[in-house]
């Protein structure tokens, strides 16, 4: 068993790997501009991408981004600040004030390098019209709590933002403005990541009005602002974005290809699921039923396979323990696998964060329920307490590596013996 964690271990690491903005991102940095270069951007992974701009851009330039406590970098030229994630604090406010003003004014022969990663929605926090800090603060946390998936969130966002949804590259017109982005979303949407500051957005106010009725959040300021035109954002016919373009650096699908590579030089069959949304504990069953398929029957791959997807779940939490999504997510299969002998499984936040805590992720292994029952461990009483970060921490089972500073969302990775 001591093999099967370390190649899940590893399978783990690969993934982060392969979507390090350090090693990726200098191929698709555009030709310096006859004008001005500024660096603008946010997001978990917004630090690494700007230390990687400065080590290979040929020419001057100066900037501004927001990052998550922890997750900085030092630079020379592009300012780096950090602000609170996933509820928006002043500092994020602060500074998405001075990258909105940074934009403004800028020449037609400027370039703007706009660096997005998953993150950017809380990190860029100025409230629309007739809110405050404390309303977006109060909406980010009941969406948190909701189960509304990531493609919801950031619809409400980019609504109650004065610098989403397209809202920073109009700001720079007419500047060209460059983004480059590292993508945290299922399907790997421009106008979804990181509520995408400068990108048309194709979704509405009202569609945002409708999400808040969905999961019955009931802030009296957000919804008068979602009721009103002033909340609407540029469209894919502003002419004011004619001069965008945006650049994908790192995907999931890039993660798990690395993932299944070093799978296949470990002997093992890899299959890729691709990105999955959902409940975390409903994902966790299908995940459950496939790994028994595979070990039972060999089908859809005989083994030694395994099963590699990544995605965003959601939980919608009802307990009060200590959670995040992978844990929640592995703590559900346990209950579901009931400790086959020939299943072990990994789940984490490829950001170095599942959710609020101080882990990435979490292993679980064929003797998981044992050790837990015990010592006295309840397995299901902690998933209906949402202690997912409990329940592994207890067992010293804990991924921790710190902040990666990228971020393509959940890794997942089960591995069937025969």
């Amino acid at each position: 068993m001591t093999d099967d964690r370390d190649i899940l271990r590893r399978l783990f690491e690969a993934a982060i790997g392969a979507v390090d903005p350090l090693k990726i991102l200098a191929p698709h940095l555009p030709p310096p501009p006859k004008g001005r270069t500024i660096v603008l951007g946010a997001g978990k992974a917004a630090a690494a991408m700007a230390k990687a701009v400065e080590d290979h851009w040929p020419g001057p330039l100066s900037g501004l981004v927001v990052t998550r406590y922890g997750h900085g970098l030092p630079c020379q030229r592009i300012e780096v600040v950090e602000a609170s994630h996933p509820v928006p604090d002043a500092a994020g406010q602060q500074a998405a004030r001075r990258i909105l003003a940074m934009a403004e004014g800028l020449r037609e022969d400027d370039l703007v390098l706009c660096l997005i990663s998953g993150g950017a929605s809380a990190l860029l926090a100025i409230p629309g019209e007739g809110l405050t800090l404390a309303d977006k603060q109060a909406v980010n946390k009941a969406l948190l709590k909701s189960g509304a998936n990531i493609g919801e969130m950031n619809c409400v966002r980019k609504h109650l933002s004065a610098i989403k949804g397209g809202r920073l590259a109009a700001a720079a017109h007419p500047a060209k403005v460059v983004s480059l982005l590292i993508s945290d979303v299922p399907g790997d949407d421009p106008s979804v990541i990181g509520s995408g500051p400068t990108v048309a957005d194709p979704s509405t106010r009202l569609d945002a009005l409708a999400i808040m009725h969905k999961h019955g959040i009931d802030n009296a300021a957000a919804l008068r602002l979602l009721s009103s035109p002033a909340s609407e954002t540029p469209k894919p016919d502003d002419p004011r974005l004619a001069r965008c373009e945006t650049r994908m650096l790192g995907t999931m699908q890039a993660a798990l290809q690395a993932a299944a590579e070093l799978a296949r030089k470990e002997g093992l069959t890899p299959i890729v699921l691709g990105d999955l949304e959902g409940e975390a504990r409903d994902v966790a069953l299908v995940h459950a039923g496939i790994a028994r398929q595979v070990a039972r029957f060999g089908q859809p791959m005989p083994a030694p396979a395994v099963i590699l997807s990544g995605g965003e779940t959601t939980v919608t939490v009802r307990g009060q323990g200590r959670g995040g999504r992978n844990a929640e997510f592995l703590l559900a299969l346990a209950v579901a696998l009931d400790g086959h002998p020939d299943i072990s499984a990994v789940a984490g936040d490829t950001d170095g964060i599942d959710g609020t805590e101080d882990n990435a992720g979490a292993l679980l292994t064929p003797d998981s329920l044992p050790r837990a029952a015990a010592n006295g461990i309840n397995a299901k009483a902690m998933l209906a307490n949402n202690d997912g970060y409990g329940f592994f921490s207890q067992l010293g089972d804990l991924i921790v590596t710190g902040p990666t500073r990228t971020n393509v969302n959940d890794f997942r990775a089960i591995l069937v013996r025969s």
